[in-house]
């Protein structure tokens, strides 16, 4: 198992994450992850982090898909594909309604068959075999109506790499079943080692009609907080987990509330989301219990840490991307992973 780390993106005041990146490179992470929300551009971050460092991988993870045609997502890709000189990893996601129609001006219909189209095109246009044409509802290429004008082009950069690795952040069971079957790699979030078979059913589905020529990398990303004192660990991490279970999404569409709800906690899924919905932040971050924080984060000594690690190793995880929001969290992140030995 590889241990990288996840910084994020950008939310209030900027700040640089270059020294993150070169800090993980320093000490031999196996790579470096952006993403983005409704304000900075993951790509964009990924590209600055990528042209100042030298070795360590470069992961997007994730772009929103709603936020860029499949052509712009491949030529983003490609682009910094041969900038990063072939140390991309390319993560898309779907988001959720209230981003792609509030904030994109997307509606928001058919994801499943929106993520399978675009793949198709962003695939197409890195083979670069044939001019790119599309027959689908969603992304038809070239599109219907218009001038009449529109020709099939094929891209004039030739790519680095045809098969850059393509992520796909899924959450949903029919999603990770289709992720299973058309990407390289899974990035889940909120991921128990403990209750791996939760997604079972849904990796062997897209399993049985996988045409892919390699297996499905598991990189889950995992709140971490490694330090002396367990409770502080733990508290550091609880308002993350009480963001993802309490406030993404609608009362009855947060996917990450039903995987919780799926893994046992229940009762407790539905008492943080109602004091968030309700604005009360505080309690319902008080609400995390330290049995959720234990499952779905890495939390306490350095020692104890890495011993947790072995658990996602032991339940198939291929890259465990350990999120992070400073320095000296890398350099910890970095002891722990020595300790345990993946490093």
């Amino acid at each position: 198992m590889r241990v990288g780390i996840h910084v994020g993106h950008w939310e209030g005041t900027p700040r640089d994450l270059v020294p993150l990146a070169q800090a993980a490179e320093r000490l031999g992470l196996d790579s470096v992850w952006t993403s983005e929300t409704w304000g900075s551009d993951a790509i964009v971050l990924a590209t600055w982090m990528a042209s100042h460092t030298t070795r360590i991988g470069i992961g997007v993870g994730v772009a929103q898909m709603a936020a860029r045609t499949p052509a712009n997502a491949a030529m983003a890709a490609l682009t910094l594909d041969h900038l990063s000189g072939g140390r991309l990893r390319f993560g898309l996601g779907a988001s959720g309604p209230q981003v792609v129609e509030g904030w994109h001006g997307v509606v928001f219909d058919d994801p499943l068959g929106r993520t399978r189209e675009y793949v198709d095109i962003v695939r197409a246009i890195w083979s670069r075999e044939t001019p790119v044409t599309s027959d689908g509802p969603h992304y038809p290429l070239p599109v219907n109506g218009g001038t009449g004008l529109g020709r099939p082009l094929k891209t004039n950069v030739r790519p680095l790499r045809a098969d850059i690795p393509l992520f796909i952040a899924a959450m949903g069971p029919r999603n990770v079943a289709l992720t299973a079957e058309i990407a390289e790699g899974w990035l889940p979030l909120m991921y128990s080692p403990d209750h791996a078979d939760a997604f079972a059913e849904s990796l062997r589905t897209g399993f049985d009609s996988r045409e892919r020529p390699t297996g499905l990398e598991i990189a889950p990303m995992v709140p971490v907080a490694v330090g002396d004192d367990l409770a502080a660990s733990r508290d550091a991490v609880r308002p993350t987990i009480a963001l993802y279970v309490g406030a993404y999404g609608s009362k009855d569409a947060n996917f990450y509330n039903a995987l919780v709800a799926r893994y046992g906690y229940e009762t407790e899924a539905a008492h943080i989301q109602d004091l968030f919905l309700d604005g009360k932040r505080a309690e319902a971050i008080a609400a995390v219990t330290d049995a959720m924080v234990d499952e779905l984060a890495l939390v306490g000594p350095a020692g104890r840490v890495a011993d947790r690690m072995h658990a996602y190793r032991n339940a198939g995880v291929a890259t465990l991307l350990l999120q992070v929001g400073d320095f000296d969290a890398v350099a910890r992140v970095a002891i722990a992973a020595d300790r345990g030995g993946f490093l």
